[in-house]
């Protein structure tokens, strides 16, 4: 068996913030159109390579529910015109905001674009007002380089859990 380590990072002050500049080539906007099938399409996307499997049984119905809530808004990011990535926030009781999902999908790792979209993701959840937090966790099967880009943009590690997975059979 093997062990996977969660990893719950926080922000409770915008001015933590470490700026990541947008290169010209990268464009983040907001999906003001709420669409659970590009939600669904993204998630698929980006996580491929990181095990991202939680969602992956959900029905239109679940998808439509989660991604076109009011509590919800969606970022897409482009490369030179090609879907780049994405990210999701959640707002939250307590004035919490989560990010609940963020990513480059495979071919735009590498290119020193995540630390641009996570820049513009906890930015943006700094915006919805009313905001005293903004927090994500991420696990040891994520891109090596993700925990040192959260920390890098000035998220603190508050707490982490160990569990051990278990063979698929």
């Amino acid at each position: 068996m093997s062990e996977v380590v969660t990893y719950y990072l926080e922000m409770t002050s915008a001015s933590s913030l470490s700026a990541k500049t947008l290169p010209a080539e990268l464009r983040i906007r907001e999906c003001k159109v709420k669409s659970f099938e590009f939600n669904r399409s993204m998630y698929q996307r980006v996580g491929e390579d990181w095990d991202w499997t939680d969602r992956l049984s959900w029905t239109d119905r679940e998808w439509k529910a989660y991604a076109e809530s009011d509590d919800l808004r969606t970022w897409g990011a482009s490369f030179e015109g090609s879907a780049a990535g994405y990210f999701e926030l959640q707002q939250q009781e307590g004035a919490a905001v989560q990010i609940t999902s963020l990513g480059l999908a495979p071919r735009f790792i590498g290119r020193g674009l995540g630390g641009c979209l996570l820049h513009h993701a906890i930015t943006s959840a700094w915006e919805w007002p009313g905001t005293t937090r903004v927090w994500l966790h991420t696990c040891s099967l994520d891109h090596p380089n993700a925990l040192q880009n959260y920390k890098a943009r000035g998220m603190r590690l508050y707490h982490t859990e160990k569990k051990e997975l278990r063979p698929s059979t």
